[in-house]
């Protein structure tokens, strides 16, 4: 019954502040990551998603001091990509103010962002370079908004100036929703025009079983200052990713790192 799974979800947040509020304070790196990861977890399961995460070699560790950016569908997003491996979330400041899920963001890591304040995205890249330098894997979503994943949309650059100005590496992520039982790809997940949070979490536990495909692709190394074109060719690998196009996206990879080199072997303008 719905009523009964909604009662779970509750008490499931209650417990994850309660988590946060308690244990947070004092716990080390790895102990978050675990209890973030197990949540999420417990979560999805609750919603009736279960994860399948592709493209990453058996025992191969997740990436870490890195930009992860990746197409955005759903609120699920966050929690089917903390499952795989908790991350730092860029999202927007009107977040915070959601009831108990700001809250958990905020004392998850998440990193907020003042839309249309130029002061304030300066601070926030500043923020991001020095996290991902520690260590941290910060996750955006380049498109700015939700889709219904059957398109990719073109990225926005503001933020790719983290990983350019560090040095860093991008590690793309596609994702995908798929009915568990015929693979065809469902849209019960996409938070999309009007809908409320409340609405979609309905259509989400209406829905039958669902899986979220997480597709991991090889990192790019920026190497030139071009902040727009490292974000394109990020675009291009994500929407090979979603596609789980594993062969096209090890080709854009490989073609984008072509074209940063030879950018990085041209003179600086002024």
């Amino acid at each position: 019954m719905i009523w009964l799974r909604k009662t779970r979800l509750i008490l499931l947040m209650l417990r994850g502040m309660l988590i946060c509020a308690t244990v947070f304070p004092w716990a080390s790196v790895a102990m978050r990551e675990r209890l973030i990861r197990n949540w999420s977890r417990k979560l999805l399961k609750l919603c009736g998603v279960e994860v399948e995460v592709q493209g990453l070699a058996p025992g191969q560790p997740a990436p870490r001091g890195a930009m992860m950016v990746a197409n955005h569908i759903s609120w699920l997003d966050i929690y089917v990509i903390h499952s795989w491996h908790p991350a730092r979330f860029v999202a927007k400041s009107e977040i915070r103010s959601w009831p108990l899920v700001g809250w958990l963001c905020e004392k998850t890591g998440t990193i907020f962002i003042e839309r249309g304040r130029k002061r304030d995205a300066h601070r926030v890249l500043h923020h991001i370079t020095e996290v991902m330098r520690d260590g941290d894997l910060v996750c955006v979503f380049p498109e700015g908004t939700t889709t219904d994943g059957t398109e990719v949309l073109p990225f926005h650059a503001n933020l790719m100036q983290a990983p350019v100005a560090g040095g860093l590496p991008v590690q793309p992520v596609g994702l995908r929703y798929l009915d568990a039982a015929t693979g065809e790809p469902t849209a019960a997940p996409a938070y999309i025009g009007d809908l409320s949070l409340l609405d979609s979490l309905d259509m989400i536990l209406r829905s039958p079983p669902i899986k979220a495909r997480l597709v991991v692709g090889q990192m790019l190394h920026p190497m030139s200052d071009n902040r727009r074109q490292l974000a394109g060719f990020a675009r291009e690998v994500v929407a090979d990713l979603a596609r789980a196009d594993l062969v096209a996206a090890a080709a854009s990879v490989s073609r984008a790192h072509q074209v940063e080199a030879k950018g990085a072997d041209q003179p600086a303008t002024v």
